[in-house]
């Protein structure tokens, strides 16, 4: 991953997609924190990683949605980014990176309370989704993290990863460690 400030050396010949920047997936953290978040904050890590994959997976968010007896479809179509199979469900290997990005500028704060950690908005965290959220690039985005907020926002991470277990067999389950989502 790069971030935007090293865009200027990357050759004008290459490819670059936006999975490969870190400001994409900080903004985007960013607003699952501000949007999917009570008051800015989620507690624990597997809820976090749980809700962005139905943000980032809207076909396996209707998919749920529909199992949980919920009438909600996904405001978007399209996957925002890749996950992999990992021991607590899909997952971003980038999570560690884009959290310590995002706290490091002082955007959000961890805490920890017995086993959980604790991810939430700092006041320029919450000044910075709120200006994203006005953006009209990021609206489909925010459209979908409402709608999942709707739908799970009140389970805890580890109903989310049983579900997921449960309704995505073939899609998640079955596959190996590290292998992507599709």
């Amino acid at each position: 991953m790069r971030s935007m400030q090293e865009l200027s050396k990357v050759p004008a010949g290459m490819s670059l997609l936006a999975d490969d920047i870190t400001e994409f997936h900080a903004a985007r953290l960013l607003l699952l924190l501000g949007i999917c978040g009570v008051k800015g904050r989620i507690e624990g890590l597997t809820k976090l990683a749980k809700l962005d994959f139905f943000v980032r997976y809207p076909d396996f968010f209707n998919k749920a949605a529909a199992a949980a007896n919920e009438s909600i479809r996904s405001a978007s179509k399209i996957i925002e980014s890749s996950m992999v199979r990992h021991h607590y469900g899909p997952w971003d290997k980038r999570y560690y990176e884009i959290l310590a990005y995002l706290r490091s500028r002082g955007l959000i704060q961890i805490t920890k309370e017995n086993n959980t950690y604790i991810f939430q908005l700092t006041e320029l965290g919450k000044e910075n989704a709120k200006s994203l959220k006005k953006e009209v690039a990021y609206k489909t985005l925010c459209d979908q993290m409402k709608c999942v907020k709707d739908v799970f926002g009140k389970k805890g991470g580890s109903a989310l990863k049983n579900m997921i277990y449960e309704v995505f067999q073939k899609e998640v389950t079955i596959r190996t460690l590290g292998e992507v989502i599709e």
